[in-house]
């Protein structure tokens, strides 16, 4: 079908052939159903384009070509090394096509075209390398027992494995599920945000031109309520993975269950960040703002709580304060200096702005933004939102906001902040900055996150284990824990006994 691939060109004036269907076995498909999702400009509101919209059936027809794929010698029997191979290439690719995925990106999500073209990209690059290189050292150990026997493991693919990637990261959250699900054998079918398909639409093209054969990696965009649940529920769905809310989570979880699928979960977070009396306070207030006002505040590990020890307070605040004033510039996403684009959408907009309604109704002060910028006309843009005089009990400081979005509070002692900093139904993040090596790493074993940053904050990296404890998700992603999330272990006993 001729509208499968439409040729657009971006605000920046970049043009590009972008992709509508559904990939599945490396061909461009329409929906059975015909049904689509106009996919929104955040920064003007207008329509980019309508995508195909996966129905069940479609999901069926996915899976069905993974498993193929699964069981086909040409991807099956590949030597290891050579999917690495072929992992190197698609990297390579998309560092070819770094300026289009980057526009892409920027006019679907809203971010700044600067963190997608320096940040994001880089990232899925150097993960996609990173997990090339593991390709061929995922393996299994002989284990000594007794004389009378030989006993070995195998390190195997799981399966076919589901995929949903959220919409804050979408290129980025794609290649941590790629990576090492390719490296280690297994087959895709992937799920993007129906609110930000279109980067990885266009980034399956250079799957297939990679060389990877068809079935191995399956796209279905489709809303979560059918080609997500379609999914998730399937029986021939080995493994699920998931980004998002926790309360999506937990519905995956159960539908999951269906057949006992392996499962991923990362999810949401409200993660502190600790400033004690003896910080550098310049360097806090740099990282703390980073840590929250990055990306719009959209993201999962973002430290939206900060915790200041008594003594230092009012310094810190208005050195955060001037950070956000002189830092977070809002407007167009792809002019150089914007630091801070609009949200992902309106229905994103409305939520942080209600989330400023209720933190004035529970007496919380705001001291910055909470409001439109008065020059941005259309689009969702929200001003960098700070209150201060914040209680635990308080919504603003234990729900997710999602958003430019931080609360700060006092603390007294240490006990007090680390008592604090765990007060959260989440797990995921955590930072704190002090200038006593023993406290920092004293404090860090006692906060219950599954990751901790001492004097810096969400300073990710491919090669780090990431994940969350409690509310924030099961397993860990990127590094070598990533590849235990991909593969399961098969144990031989060879008897060397010639009888009983």
């Amino acid at each position: 079908m001729a509208d499968l691939q439409v040729k657009l060109t971006a605000p920046n004036g970049r043009t590009y052939i972008q992709p509508t269907g559904l990939f599945i076995n490396n061909e461009w498909v329409p929906s059975s159903d015909g049904k689509k999702i106009a996919s929104i400009n955040p920064t003007n509101e207008s329509e980019i384009i309508s995508v195909h919209a996966a129905s069940q059936a479609d999901v069926d027809r996915a899976v069905t070509a993974a498993r193929q794929a699964l069981n086909n010698p040409s991807w099956r029997d590949l030597p290891a090394s050579d999917r690495g191979k072929l992992l190197y290439r698609l990297a390579d690719l998309a560092e070819e096509n770094r300026l289009t995925l980057a526009t892409i990106e920027t006019w679907d999500n809203g971010k700044p075209f600067t963190v997608a073209r320096d940040e994001d990209l880089t990232e899925v690059i150097e993960t996609l390398r990173y997990y090339a290189g593991w390709a061929d050292k995922v393996f299994g150990q002989v284990i000594d027992t007794t004389p009378d026997k030989f006993a070995y493991t195998l390190r195997e693919p799981v399966g076919v494995c589901g995929q949903i990637i959220p919409w804050n990261y979408p290129l980025s959250m794609a290649a941590w599920k790629l990576g090492p699900a390719l490296a280690c054998g297994n087959t895709v079918v992937l799920k993007p945000a129906e609110q930000t398909p279109l980067s990885i639409l266009y980034f399956a093209n250079l799957i297939a031109k990679a060389g990877f054969p068809p079935g191995v990696v399956n796209i279905v965009n489709g809303y979560g309520r059918i080609a997500g649940a379609a999914l998730a529920s399937h029986q021939d769905v080995d493994k699920i993975a998931f980004t998002g809310s926790t309360a999506t989570a937990k519905d995956i979880m159960k539908m999951a269950a269906t057949n006992l699928k392996n499962i991923t979960l990362e999810t949401g977070g409200k993660s502190p960040l600790i400033v004690f009396n003896d910080a550098d306070l310049d360097l806090a207030a740099e990282w703390a703002h980073i840590g929250i006002m990055s990306n719009q505040g959209q993201i999962c590990t973002a430290t939206s709580r900060i915790l200041v020890q008594d003594n230092v307070y009012d310094k810190f605040l208005e050195k955060f304060k001037a950070q956000v004033k002189n830092i977070s510039k809002v407007g167009d996403p792809f002019e150089e200096s914007t630091f801070q684009g609009p949200q992902v959408t309106k229905a994103q907009y409305d939520r942080i702005m209600s989330y400023v309604d209720i933190g004035k109704s529970e007496g919380a002060k705001l001291v910055l933004g909470g409001k439109k910028p008065a020059s941005s006309g259309k689009g969702f843009f929200i001003e960098p939102t700070v209150f201060t005089d914040v209680s635990s009990k308080m919504r603003i400081y234990q729900e997710e906001v999602f958003g430019p979005f931080v609360v700060l509070t006092r603390f007294s002692k240490e006990e007090d902040a680390i008592r604090m900093a765990n007060d959260t139904t989440y797990g995921l993040g955590s930072a704190l900055f002090t200038t006593d090596l023993v406290r920092a790493h004293r404090v860090a074993r006692r906060i219950e996150a599954g990751m901790v940053w001492i004097n810096s904050s969400n300073d990710s990296d491919w090669r780090i284990p990431f994940g969350g404890v409690k509310g924030s998700g099961i397993g860990r992603e990127l590094g070598e824990e990533g590849l235990k999330a991909y593969s399961q272990v098969k144990s031989v006993h060879v008897n060397m006994k010639a009888k009983l």
